[in-house]
């Protein structure tokens, strides 16, 4: 067992990109490693959940075999339930009787996890936790995986919510506001990726929610922003990244297992690369 000792991790998110994730979370599991705090942000609040449930392998079951099997992804979920995704099947049925999360051993987790969602009505993220209620642990990263323009809106006690990488994609000022100056961060594109231009909110989206909106069109500069800060701050050795080291194929709603396998198994080398260096 490996604890490590006032050190953050951080998730990014990034739809299927996510198996990346959860082939590093799985060697971490491995190799007994944990951290005091996760802070995680859309597919990676997923893999948070079964990360700190200690279950491994539950990640890359929900994201490439289940996949092949139900197909919630694409124009069928769309015309059934008008989401690019089956949230309910992911968010209801997988957690509760397909492909149980074990939610005792996430509550008696000592080791805090937080999720990132954004608000909609104030176009600002929120960070939630949940440590009793198996339904609102479900809600919340329901709500913090719905896509905007993609999937419906989500309400978390009333209050609707999005994705929230839309306002805090890689969420490490947060932890470190919380107290973690040292962090491992786990992202889901090659180094030196780059957001282009601004997102554009047709007129028809969102005419309830202005601040959101607004939102959306700042949200490539801000993630721009924070991937600089993250490439200036590892070359002086404050932060530990694990990123691909090879040019992503798989898409945010990628449906390839080939492709999804290969990145699951790409993110447990370079996990298994970069702890090996630390060691």
């Amino acid at each position: 067992m490996v604890h490590m000792e006032n050190t953050g991790l951080v998730l990014e998110g990034g739809g299927m990109r996510g198996v990346f994730t959860a082939g590093v979370l799985d060697y971490m599991m491995d190799n007994g490693i944990t951290f005091p705090y996760t802070i995680a942000v859309s597919a990676g609040a997923c893999n948070a959940v079964s990360y700190i449930a200690g279950q491994r392998g539950r990640s890359k079951k929900c994201d490439v075999e289940l996949l092949k099997k139900y197909k919630y992804i694409g124009m069928r979920s769309v015309l059934r339930k008008r989401s690019i995704m089956d949230m309910d099947l992911l968010f209801k049925d997988f957690p509760s009787t397909i492909i149980p999360v074990d939610f005792e051993a996430f509550f008696k987790n000592s080791n805090r996890c937080v999720f990132v969602v954004t608000n909609c009505e104030t176009g600002k993220p929120e960070y939630f936790e949940e440590k009793s209620d198996a339904q609102r642990l479900n809600d919340i990263c329901r709500a913090s995986s719905s896509l905007p323009f993609l999937c419906p809106i989500t309400y978390i006690e009333g209050v609707p919510m999005l994705d929230g990488g839309i306002c805090d994609a890689i969420p490490l000022k947060r932890a470190m506001a919380e107290g973690y100056a040292k962090n491992v961060v786990v992202l889901t594109r090659n180094r030196g990726y780059r957001k282009k231009g601004r997102i554009k909110v047709p007129y028809f989206f969102y005419r309830k929610y202005p601040k959101l909106k607004e939102q959306l069109r700042k949200k490539n500069a801000e993630y721009n922003e924070m991937m600089n800060y993250i490439e200036s701050h590892e070359r002086t050795g404050e932060l530990l990244v694990i990123r691909p080291k090879r040019k992503i194929e798989v898409d945010r709603l990628e449906r390839n297992m080939k492709k999804l396998n290969n990145l699951y198994e790409h993110g447990y080398e370079c996990a298994r690369l970069v702890f090996e260096g630390v060691k």
